[in-house]
């Protein structure tokens, strides 16, 4: 298994909470493979104290690093949230989320692949190497976080299905299910349901995007989007999608849920960048949580969220102020 060597665009993190059980990713796979021994990965995607109940204990992230940004506390990453399909306040996913079953769960791959099928998350986590990545998430709403997720590379699941010639976009569906999650069945919505977010492929299969099913050491909340959800850290929140239940390969460019809702504030690409103002607000800054009326915390924003070194060659020639 290879570490991942962290890119000069990466955050450093310097200070670690007692929440986190966060110890080295050869520990985890070991563990994990246990798991397989013991009927399979089901309780990796599914319980949420499955690594505090094979002997984790509290420690730091990344040993010996240089010191650098601070890794928000796991109380905020867990309790301040968009997640509409179970309310609209910050505080809504946390309350409700517990009302959502997450075992069993399946994803199912159609569209422009040679293998299209679904497959149950315990196979779809079987033989993956999962990797430690702490990555800065910066929301269109211009507050910020620094998480550490444990997932694998998005390309590495979307290879299985063999995405044919004609595939230029991949489409990714948030599961639909009004009965537990209360959000979808408010009179008051305005999202026409199931939550829809796409990439273009060329960017699905970037390193740095990845597929999480942890952070802070422990498997995802169900307000972060368990089992299963995106990560793609150069881009606002709203493109990482949450609970994914379906992914479908295409050849144009897929209708997403922000950006039929309304296209003048929330552009497909949404790359973060500080140089183009969402219609209501800056973009230049960013309030880093943990925040407070007396200490806001105000940062700059980067372009492309600090990661443009590696992401930037895929917009080469593009017009950002249009592409928004």
């Amino acid at each position: 298994m290879h570490i991942r060597v962290r890119a000069r665009s990466d955050p450093k993190p310097s200070e670690i909470t007692p929440e986190r059980v966060y110890r080295t990713r050869r520990e985890f796979m070991a563990l994990a493979a246990s798991s397989v021994a013991l009927g399979g990965l089901n309780a990796l995607a599914l319980t949420e104290d499955w690594l505090d109940a094979r002997g984790f204990a509290d420690g730091p992230v990344f040993k010996g690093q240089d010191p650098g940004e601070e890794i928000t506390p796991f109380q905020y990453a867990s309790s301040y949230n968009n997640f509409y399909e179970f309310g609209t306040d910050k505080g809504d996913p946390a309350q409700y989320a517990g009302e959502l079953t997450v075992d069993p769960w399946s994803v199912e791959v159609t569209g422009e692949v040679a293998k299209p099928g679904r497959i149950a998350i315990e196979d779809l986590l079987a033989g993956v190497d999962l990797e430690e990545r702490v990555y800065r998430l910066r929301c269109v709403e211009a507050w910020s976080m620094v998480i550490p997720w444990i997932g694998f590379p998005v390309k590495r699941l979307l290879d299985r299905f063999e995405p044919t010639d004609s595939a230029k976009y991949v489409e990714f569906t948030t599961l639909h299910r009004p009965e537990e999650m209360r959000g979808q069945r408010s009179f008051f919505s305005s999202i026409d349901w199931p939550y829809v977010e796409g990439l273009r492929l060329d960017e699905a299969y970037h390193p740095l995007a990845i597929f999480a099913v942890g952070m802070y050491g422990k498997v995802l909340p169900n307000q972060n989007g368990a089992p299963l959800r995106l990560v793609v850290p150069w881009k606002y929140g709203f493109k990482s999608i949450k609970s994914i239940v379906g992914i479908r390969l295409m050849r144009r460019q897929p209708r997403t849920t922000w950006n039929v809702m309304a296209p003048d504030e929330y552009g497909f690409y949404a790359n973060v960048n500080p140089n183009v103002d969402h219609p209501r607000w800056s973009q230049k800054t960013e309030r880093r949580l943990p925040s407070s009326f007396f200490s806001p915390n105000r940062i700059d924003t980067m372009m492309f969220n600090g990661y443009a070194e590696e992401v930037a060659p895929l917009y080469a020639g593009m017009n950002l102020r249009r592409k928004y």
